[in-house]
């Protein structure tokens, strides 16, 4: 049986925030660096357990995107892995329901990088691809980031959108969508 638990990063203890880090570099097969695990903390974690086994995870924090001249509190998806032995049997809809929950009750607009994998997945809850440009307001200025065009999607909430304009996120180190 599959037990859920929603929970902020500061209500995790240390012995779950080690076993979800050990995961999430299984999951993305060392493709998940220390700037990736940063990320995904600071807001609300989605943990699926099987047992003492942690088969599953995402999480929810909050970011600033730029659109349309209005900077929007957005709830940007990340982190989100099932283990490979656990796929494809709805797990990942488990995990993302209570974060869609809290996005349409908290935030603005919902944001998040998709695998091209993943793409299907997404747009069957209802994300859409941004089809405008996508840039980063880094120290230096808004700076293009055309190599994440196409894979960023976002959950339309309360602001308005024109999914062809520019998209321009909060800057980070590392990946910045």
């Amino acid at each position: 049986m599959i037990e859920i638990r929603t929970a902020h990063t500061g209500e995790l203890d240390a012995a779950v925030l080690k076993t979800t880090r050990a995961f999430l570099d299984d999951v993305f097969e060392g493709d998940f660096d220390d700037r990736d695990w940063d990320h995904a903390r600071g807001g609300m974690h989605v943990l699926a357990w099987e047992g003492a086994e942690l088969v599953g995870h995402a999480s929810l924090v909050q970011r600033r995107v730029l659109h349309g001249r209005r900077a929007l509190r957005t709830g940007y998806v990340e982190a989100v892995g099932v283990r490979s032995d656990r796929r494809r049997r709805g797990l990942g809809a488990v995990l993302m329901d209570p974060l869609e929950r809290i996005l349409r009750g908290a935030y603005e607009l919902g944001a998040l990088g998709a695998s091209d994998a993943a793409v299907p997945f997404y747009q069957a809850r209802g994300w859409k691809p941004w089809q405008g440009p996508t840039s980063v307001l880094a120290p230096a200025g808004v700076q293009r980031t055309e190599e994440e065009d196409g894979s960023v999607h976002v959950l339309p909430l309360t602001a308005a959108l024109d999914l062809a304009g520019e998209l321009v996120c909060d800057w980070r180190e590392g990946a910045v969508w």
